[in-house]
Formats: C-alpha cells, sequence, structure tokens
C-alpha cells in the first residue's frame, strides 16, 4: 500500500468502521425508550460526538505512524483491539441487548483505552493527549451503561 492510502487508512479507519456499525444497528437503538439516569444526552448528541471521537482517534494514529520512531508492535496490537471492542460494544447494548454484559464490556473499554494512552504518552505525547476527550466520553458512557442497566433490568 502506497504512503497516501496507509495515511488515509489511519486517518478514516475507525469514523469509516463506526459509520458501518451505526448503520447496522440503527433500526435496533431503543435509547430513547429506555428509562435514562440523570445527566443522560440526548440521543442527537451520541453521532455527533462519535464523530470528533473516532476522528481524534484516527488522527492520534495516523500522527503516531508519522512522527514515532518506535518499533513497539503493542501499541497497534491495543489500537485495534480497542476499536474492535468498542465497536462491538454498540452490537452487544443495542443489537443484542446484552445489557448486564455490555457494562462489563465497557469497563473493558475504559481499561484499554487508558492503557493505550499510557502506551502513546511514552512514544508520541500527541497522540496520548488526542485520545483524553475518547476516554473520558466512554467514562460517561459507563455511567449511563450501568444506569440504563439498574433503572430498566434489575
Amino acid at each position: 500500500m502506497n504512503k497516501f492510502l496507509k495515511n488515509v487508512f489511519y486517518l478514516f479507519l475507525p469514523l469509516v468502521l463506526g459509520g458501518i456499525v451505526g448503520f447496522i444497528i440503527s433500526k435496533s437503538i431503543d435509547y430513547n425508550s429506555l428509562i435514562q439516569p440523570p445527566f443522560a444526552p440526548p440521543s442527537l448528541a451520541f453521532p455527533i460526538a462519535w464523530t470528533i471521537i473516532y476522528f481524534l482517534m484516527g488522527l492520534s494514529y495516523f500522527l503516531y505512524k508519522k512522527n514515532s520512531n518506535s518499533n513497539d508492535k503493542q501499541i497497534p496490537i491495543v489500537y485495534y483491539l480497542q476499536l474492535f471492542v468498542n465497536l462491538a460494544w454498540s452490537i452487544i447494548f443495542f443489537s443484542l441487548k446484552w445489557r448486564l454484559f455490555s457494562c462489563f464490556w465497557i469497563i473493558f473499554l475504559v481499561l484499554l483505552v487508558s492503557y493505550l494512552i499510557y502506551l502513546f504518552y511514552k512514544e508520541y505525547k500527541v497522540s496520548a493527549y488526542l485520545n483524553i476527550p475518547y476516554l473520558l466520553w466512554i467514562i460517561f458512557a459507563t455511567y449511563l451503561n450501568i444506569g440504563i442497566y439498574v433503572l430498566n433490568y434489575t
């Protein structure tokens, strides 16, 4: 793959995959029909937030690849693993409606993203900083996930 295509791949993979998953789950999204915990945002906030987050995620990995001379094999593994876990959460929560399992899944995602930020920080700090909004958002999403489970299924 030539350099230009690699750069486009790094930049836009999360955004493209997030869009595909969003399309796949769109008919099963029942967020508005669930009892919401306090501070739950309107459903319109989610596609806006995730578009920004997926772009920042891709940008962080692109900048890491462009500016780091590291041969660290761990960063790509953790990066792609957290992306998979992120995308799978939507399917688990919305399509499969496994609300309790999704609570544990998203906690795993928080841990993976925290670890990714740590790894990025050691190699290219800008990439770490670009993922802080992502971490904050999924911590908030963890609160929402647990709140929805408690209010609707216990």
